[in-house]
């Protein structure tokens, strides 16, 4: 398997890499990164920006979509460092604390993602099953702690987990398989016993993801019950037309996931190359489709973009 290289702290450190079977191709895949990156980053900036000019767009919904966008600037800003080490300057090394900062604020700002779509699931349905109320139930200071919650939420689940790694002994080859570290690719490296990690990730996954994915289903469920009972079908499809973003964004993000948890928990046999792009889906694609979304079904953003390029 190969010495596994320390550093003068004593910690291990570890190997990232590109797409395996693609590494001729790395210039390219970092053309191609980069500009998901151009877009994330103008996308959700102009996103923030034109919510915080427009006085028409103070209001929960849209509060809820900053928070969605500075969460995907997160994102962004995550694994920019290494994935620009890695593709553009062949830089593969890195420390263990490096790594498990990283880490951190890659599942920090995942998790925190699944939070504030499950929160914007409840303003969508305030909104159409409970609309004479929308504004006292959706104040200022209620939307304020909705928003403290996902983060609070997210922080107290991704804490643990360094400090879970850092007690076990690294002995492998620390070879990792994406261009950033990820806690399922880092808990397959130590050779001590790993239940405990296992199961905490677990813990994690059945009651964020899970549980968030489930809530919000269920949010639906009741939307989808107070819009049949709308009379006008013109009515029907314009009250459904105002959860088009959201339900987007909500496919978007839990499709992939979904799909890179089943990949690391059962697809143990499929080609390394699999999981490492259903990685790269779930933590590029949300945030530079998500402004693109709202921008197009959003008619005050529309507006003030169109100001903005004129």
């Amino acid at each position: 398997m190969g010495d596994v290289l320390y550093n003068s702290s004593g910690l291990p450190t570890f190997t990232l890499t590109g797409l395996p079977g693609l590494e001729n191709s790395q210039h390219w895949m970092f053309l191609l990164l980069g500009t998901l990156y151009i877009v994330s980053i103008v996308g959700n900036g102009l996103i923030l920006f034109i919510v915080k000019e427009e006085q028409s767009l103070h209001q929960p919904m849209y509060y809820f979509l900053s928070l969605l966008s500075v969460n995907d600037l997160g994102v962004s800003f995550s694994t920019l460092p290494t994935v620009l080490a890695t593709f553009c300057f062949h830089l593969r090394t890195i420390s263990f604390d490096s790594c498990m900062a990283q880490m951190f604020f890659i599942h920090f700002f995942s998790l925190m993602e699944s939070g504030v779509l499950l929160v914007m699931s409840f303003d969508r349905y305030v909104a159409i099953c409970n609309p004479l109320h929308y504004t006292t139930m959706l104040t200022d200071s209620r939307v304020v702690y909705m928003g403290l919650w996902a983060i609070i939420r997210s922080f107290c689940m991704v804490f643990p987990l360094p400090f879970l790694l850092k007690r076990l002994l690294f002995c492998k080859a620390n070879v990792l398989s994406h261009a950033y570290c990820l806690h399922p690719d880092l808990i397959h490296l130590p050779c001590g016993d790993i239940t405990i990690n296992s199961i905490f990730g677990l813990i994690i996954v059945m009651f964020t993801f899970g549980l968030d994915s489930a809530l919000i289903l269920f949010s639906y469920v009741l939307i989808l019950r107070s819009v049949l009972a709308i009379a006008s079908r013109e009515e029907r499809l314009n009250t459904l037309n105002t959860c088009v973003s959201h339900l987007c964004a909500v496919f978007i993000f839990y499709v992939p996931k979904i799909a890179v948890c089943m990949t690391a928990r059962f697809g143990r046999h499929a080609p390394r190359l699999v999981y490492t792009v259903m990685s790269l889906i779930f933590l590029f694609v949300p945030p530079m489709l998500n402004p693109v979304i709202y921008s197009i079904k959003t008619k005050q953003i529309r507006w003030r973009l169109g100001r903005m390029l004129v």
